[in-house]
């Protein structure tokens, strides 16, 4: 479910960059994905 959340604000963002709108919010949703996949990634190793 969070690699499929990942996934999707990727790809808003790189359409972000491709149409540039909403810049700011874009970048911020970047951040917000690749804070949620290093947590996904490390908490599945300590399980």
């Amino acid at each position: 479910m969070l690699w499929t959340i990942v996934a999707i604000l990727i790809l808003l963002w790189l359409a972000g960059f491709a149409f540039h709108v909403a810049g700011g919010l874009i970048h911020l949703l970047l951040v917000v994905a690749l804070i949620v996949g290093l947590f996904q990634l490390f908490a599945g190793r300590r399980a």
